[in-house]
């Protein structure tokens, strides 16, 4: 039987893990600052939304639309002005996420073009923001 990108991860944990990774690498890298800079100094309460849209989104308990009572991603990003180079940022700190939990190749590589994709759906500027 197949198994799906969350059991891949390590389930609960393993999704908590990569979300929990996502943002300390945000605040880590200094060639991110853009995207840093569109959340609130703590990030406790985002980390907890990326657990909880993560677990669904990879095949897990879909806890975010069951709080939430949807997944659509464009409009709790619409304030933001996420262009190109944004997105881009976005998908560097979930490379590093996935680098610092230790995710094997195989899996980084299946998940490439999704996150790609999920990056893309938010992104509302044609060329990079101001």
């Amino acid at each position: 039987m197949r198994q799906t990108p969350y059991e891949m991860l390590g389930g609960e944990e393993g999704i908590r893990k990569l979300a929990d990774a996502f943002y300390d690498a945000m605040d880590d890298r200094t060639d991110v600052q853009e995207i840093r800079d569109m959340h609130a100094a703590n990030l406790d309460e985002i980390k907890e939304k990326l657990f909880e849209y993560l677990s669904g989104w990879l095949g897990g308990p879909r806890l975010y639309v069951e709080k939430y009572k949807s997944v659509c991603l464009t409009e709790p990003h619409a304030p933001y002005a996420i262009g190109p180079k944004e997105r881009d940022q976005w998908l560097v700190c979930m490379d590093d996420a996935l680098e610092r939990i230790g995710t094997d190749d195989e899996l980084k590589e299946l998940l490439k073009k999704p996150f790609f994709m999920i990056a893309d759906t938010v992104r509302n500027q044609e060329t990079e923001a101001a």
